[in-house]
């Protein structure tokens, strides 16, 4: 039996696609061949010694210590694009939000008082206060054009607005997927001196980390709207307070809580409800299982966050699925201690990603573990494992 250990409440629809004939599923396993979660923090987490894999059931990785993973070996995947329609949702309810003052207008109308004809009197007076402005013709600028950046930008398109974008290692799928109207731009300063609306759809990194800052903030149009529903730290909370207290930005969206922003003029602030769909979280785990599976039982690797992309087709009925970190002969040696042993090899693949490689082999015949623990041994080889 496969064992796989949850964190979090996963989506039954996801946990179905490995059959219990096959994989044990609990949150108690000690010592899990794979993990699936989605926001609980692992980062003090101890390795456990035969996972293979960890599977982050949304986009970001940041709860997960990939670096520690992938010194041992172990694959993490995440489901990009599985969630990119409820977080483009939020972000088109987070600029209408802004745009026609309507969470004050709800405070306002909740808090009248007085008589039936008073009450309608106070509502007609008041709702001059809450005057907004419609979408069209106004300008968003979206910074990061991976699967959710590329479905704000099409959305934004479609509402009618004059739509800028900034990714620069957006990828051809992503490319094709963008309507043509959108417009690139060359760097984030450029961006941000242009939009009427700026939303971020980029990972928390170094770089960045403070995207948005007092500096680039200086350059934007009087009364922007900023909207972050990708990472917390990418804004920096306090430049922008200070923006909204001058009069420079008109609101701020955003999608991760802080004490500082309570209760702020001009400040929205929701409990992280980005990926906070039925929908979004089947996808997810259905997408996370699916690579699992495929990986647990093939070795195959797509969508991983730090080993390269790999497929092959099987040929016959012995697999080894080879970790390793990039380095010379590494293939060579392998082949060697293979050869040694008088394993014939039908079929094989490498492929690379940075510091980090992935090696699949089919043989004629299965081979024993002494054989397995020659190649473990090699100098560069973080796992090895016969399916």
């Amino acid at each position: 039996m496969i064992n796989i250990k949850t964190y979090n409440n996963i989506s039954d629809k996801g946990l179905s696609r490995l059959p219990n004939d096959t994989y044990t599923i609990s949150e108690d396993h000690a010592d899990p061949d794979a993990i699936i979660l989605r926001s609980a923090k692992l980062h003090d987490m101890e390795i456990p010694a035969n996972l293979k894999a960890v599977g982050r059931a949304g986009a970001g990785t940041n709860n997960v210590p990939v670096d520690r993973l992938s010194e041992k070996g172990v694959v993490v995947f995440n489901a990009p694009g599985a969630n990119a329609n409820a977080v483009k949702e939020l972000v088109i309810v987070g600029m209408l939000l802004a745009c026609r003052n309507i969470v004050q207008a709800w405070d306002y109308a909740a808090n009248v008082q007085g008589t039936p004809e008073e009450q309608n009197k106070a509502v007609e007076d008041g709702k001059k206060k809450y005057v907004g402005y419609e979408l069209p013709g106004r300008t968003i600028g979206v910074i990061g054009l991976g699967a959710i950046g590329v479905q704000v930008a099409n959305a934004a398109v479609a509402l009618g607005m004059r739509v800028v974008g900034f990714d620069p290692t957006i990828t051809v799928k992503s490319a094709w997927k963008m309507a043509s109207e959108v417009e690139e731009m060359s760097s984030v300063d450029e961006l941000v001196k242009q939009a009427d609306f700026i939303t971020f759809h980029v990972p928390l990194i170094e770089a960045t980390k403070n995207l948005l800052n007092a500096e680039r903030i200086a350059t934007m149009k009087d009364g922007a709207v900023v909207l972050n529903f990708a990472r917390d730290g990418i804004v920096d909370d306090d430049a922008i307070l200070a923006a909204i207290d001058s009069g420079k930005i008109g609101a701020y969206v955003c999608d991760f809580p802080a004490e500082k922003l309570k209760n702020k003029k001009n400040v929205i602030t929701l409990p992280h409800l980005g990926a906070s769909t039925a929908e979004a979280e089947d996808n997810c785990a259905i997408m996370v299982a699916d690579q699992l599976k495929d990986f647990l039982v093939n070795g195959n690797i797509k969508n991983s966050v730090n080993f390269p992309d790999i497929k092959l087709a099987r040929i016959g009925d012995v697999r080894l699925a080879i970790a390793n970190k990039n380095m010379p002969d590494m293939v060579g040696q392998i082949s060697h201690v293979l050869g040694q042993s008088g394993a014939n090899i039908l079929h094989m693949r490498n492929e690379s990603r940075n510091g980090l490689a992935y090696t699949l082999i089919d043989l004629e015949t299965a081979i024993g573990d002494d054989v397995i623990a020659k190649i473990t041994d090699i100098d560069g080889v973080l796992n090895a494992r016969q399916i």
